[in-house]
């Protein structure tokens, strides 16, 4: 990417110019190119263009428009949901083998037990469609669904402890203050529709578990405007979105081309391009005040779709209206739709736990492949599904007939992804027999959002953003394609 200054504005002070004036014409020519991206969003260069991001043609041919990116939060358990190992059932109880852990760390949670006892899972296993996918019996509905679904069986990360993990899943680094994936995609792609923003977070309400932060969707050192914004259930879907009692949108109008008056005398004097991203992102709050209480409002679905996404459907916040508005999001030409759903973290009582877990995400995750395929949508829609982490394959804590426990186990885990240009109907990667190494075909977190990326049309090495004196990007600095998946 170039980020050097438009050619109208030159790279130096012309002869007998002073600083001064120079950075007094630098402003007013970012100004007056604001202004015309505001007025005519199609008609400015990428490195300006709100609507069609830096990239104005991709690196490689898209396979996916959009993104609905479905998070489970605190770490699934893929041995009793998708990776099965009768193995672990048969020695169930034994000592996990030192051969198998090669001196690995473990969690601060379970590095003091006495042993580590093998747990096989207690739920039902059985191989499904025509791809003969093993899906456990907690996911009756996600089974229905196998042969559109490719599963990622050998993901792996670095990361042991939920915040650096989900921060890595989510912006290639542990560490926070990097842009998160949507807002690279924002960044790179813009939007399609310039009344509805590029990045729409939707979060379970009424969930426990692991905390989550804003910084998850934030836009780090890219330009504000191409953070997430979060839809929250109820009257007000999106926070401060609303005229105050006795602001009518004629005063709100007024209001927003004083401000921006004011806007662009400071950068006129400052030469401050992060002002360029306020004006924006005033200006969308302006038009969502209309596009968002349509795209949200349900009541027109016909019954068959919410008895498609389950009995949770009706009731705003909650996963299964989340997943049904994510298509409705999808349909309107939103970019990347992140759903989070918390609680999957089981280190006690694992199968009352994931039983809860299944039960509210089965049904409206699969119903969402449905919809989207009725609808002509998955070919162009990528979907994904997973944690930021697996479970190990021994009981943390006590192991009995009934219970058992599952602490943190980033070696190997367990995705599924969908549409968009990805080999439905297959399984890749293998992990070993006891469920603790990767055994074939390894994806990093890096690889995995390569892969993601070129799937958009980007090569994951060209897009960069300058910060700090060097170039960034999302798999910074390492991370290949995985051809394996791609139909």
């Amino acid at each position: 990417m170039n980020h050097d200054l438009p050619h109208c504005l030159g790279s130096v002070p012309a002869i007998g110019m002073s600083r001064r004036t120079f950075l007094n014409r630098f402003g007013m020519g970012l100004g007056g190119i604001a202004l015309a991206s505001l007025i005519n969003p199609g008609a400015t260069s990428a490195a300006v263009d709100d609507r069609h991001g830096m990239l104005l043609n991709p690196h490689v041919a898209p396979r996916a428009k959009r993104v609905i990116y479905l998070f489970q939060s605190g770490g699934p358990s893929q041995m009793d949901l998708f990776d099965y190992k009768p193995l672990l059932n048969k020695m169930n109880g034994e000592n996990l083998p030192d051969s198998v852990r090669q001196g690995q760390r473990l969690t601060g949670m379970s590095a003091n037990q006495a042993n580590l006892p093998l747990a096989g899972s207690i739920f039902k296993f059985d191989q499904h469609g025509e791809s003969r996918a093993w899906v456990s019996e907690l996911l009756p509905y996600t089974a229905k669904v196998a042969d559109d679904l490719c599963f990622v069986k050998s993901l792996y990360t670095e990361a042991i402890n939920h915040d650096p993990a989900i921060t890595f899943l989510q912006t290639g680094s542990q560490l926070s203050g990097r842009p998160s994936i949507g807002s690279w995609l924002s960044y790179g792609l813009g939007s399609e529709n310039e009344n509805l923003p590029a990045f729409v977070v939707l979060v379970t309400k009424g969930m426990s578990g692991q905390p989550l932060y804003a910084r998850l969707w934030g836009s780090g050192f890219l330009p504000s405007k191409h953070q997430g914004v979060q839809f929250r259930a109820g009257a007000d879907p999106v926070l401060y979105l609303n005229n105050p009692e006795g602001v009518d949108s004629a005063g709100r109008r007024l209001l927003l081309d004083r401000l921006q008056e004011l806007h662009e005398a400071k950068i006129e004097a400052t030469g401050d391009a992060e002002l360029h991203g306020r004006i924006a992102q005033y200006e969308m709050a302006y038009r969502m005040q209309t596009s968002v209480p349509d795209v949200t409002d349900l009541s027109g679905e016909p019954d068959s779709v919410f008895e498609e996404y389950g009995p949770d459907a009706r009731d705003p916040g909650s996963f299964a209206a989340n997943c049904l508005l994510a298509r409705r999001l999808a349909e309107r030409g939103v970019k990347f739709i992140q759903l989070y759903h918390r609680d999957w973290d089981h280190h006690g009582d694992l199968p009352n736990g994931i039983r809860t877990k299944c039960k509210e995400t089965d049904q409206p995750a699969a119903a969402l492949i449905t919809d989207l395929k009725r609808r002509g949508m998955l070919d162009d829609t990528l979907v994904l599904w997973g944690g930021e982490f697996g479970r190990t394959n021994y009981s943390q804590g006590q192991l009995t007939a009934t219970s058992y426990g599952r602490d943190h186990h980033p070696r190997c885990f367990t995705m599924w992804m969908a549409g968009g240009g990805v080999k439905p109907g297959i399984s890749y990667g293998e992990t070993d027999e006891f469920g603790y190494n990767v055994a074939q075909n390894g994806v990093h977190v890096h690889d995995y959002h390569a892969t993601l990326m070129h799937l958009l049309g980007i090569d994951h090495e060209q897009l960069t953003y300058k910060f700090q004196g060097r170039r960034f990007r999302l798999t910074d600095v390492h991370g290949k394609l995985v051809p394996g998946i791609l139909a």
